[in-house]
């Protein structure tokens, strides 16, 4: 544990703060019109089943590659040529973005901004995968104090720089931040740059944010 007491809590965008592609089939489905059960790929509910899935945890292929390959399949099955993420994100979730916002994730964002501690997001792909306009139509993000995204950034977690963009915006050292990702290796990455992690288990996100919230000097929310 770090000498330096938490300040911030610094978490991974799609995943963490929203429910995976995975966990929401059945919308992504009811969406497109496609049949229910045509999407099969599962991730890490059921990596067994998902070879794309293994290769991108293997670091054989980037996180980005396993999505734009996931796009293009879900482009065909509804006759399209999806070249951008972002097309396949806002096709199956519309434009209420709250409803895939998880609950557990909304009451730690809150619980941490009302104690006063402080708020960022560090993504791989928050604008690519969700448009640009996205910040702008999801009112939960006003709370976050920075966004770092290598959208724009170009600099990919697990790169040190990438933590380093959090902890020069926040102006605290890496011992202050509490970083939750649901990718090991983007964990094991704050990790060496100093900072307090945990692994964000998507099957458990209640414990996962218990044990973020346990860093920080306030109860958690039941």
């Amino acid at each position: 544990m770090s000498a330096v007491p938490a300040q911030a809590l610094v978490l991974d965008f799609g995943g963490v703060v929203t429910r995976t592609l995975f966990e929401t089939h059945a919308l992504t489905e009811q969406a497109l019109g496609l049949k229910p059960g045509t999407l099969q790929w599962r991730g890490p509910f059921d990596p067994g089943s998902d070879p794309l899935w293994r290769s991108m945890q293997a670091n054989e292929i980037s996180e980005r590659d396993y999505w734009r390959t996931r796009t293009s399949e879900v482009g065909r099955l509804v006759g399209e040529d999806w070249q951008a993420m972002e097309t396949f994100v806002q096709r199956a979730r519309g434009a209420e973005p709250e409803k895939v916002v998880r609950p557990e994730a909304d009451r730690a964002i809150r619980a941490i901004q009302a104690a006063g501690f402080r708020l960022a997001i560090l993504s791989n792909e928050l604008d690519l995968f969700y448009g640009a306009d996205f910040r702008r139509r999801l009112p939960l993000l006003g709370l976050f104090e920075t966004i770092i995204d290598a959208t724009h950034t170009g600099i990919l977690k697990p790169d040190p720089r990438a933590y380093g963009f959090v902890t020069e915006a926040l102006g605290l050292p890496a011992g202050a931040c509490v970083f939750v990702d649901d990718q090991l290796r983007n964990v094991e990455g704050g990790h060496a740059a100093g900072m307090r992690t945990v692994h964000f288990d998507v099957a458990r996100p209640a414990h996962s944010y218990a044990e973020a919230l346990s860093h920080f000097d306030l109860v958690p929310a039941a």
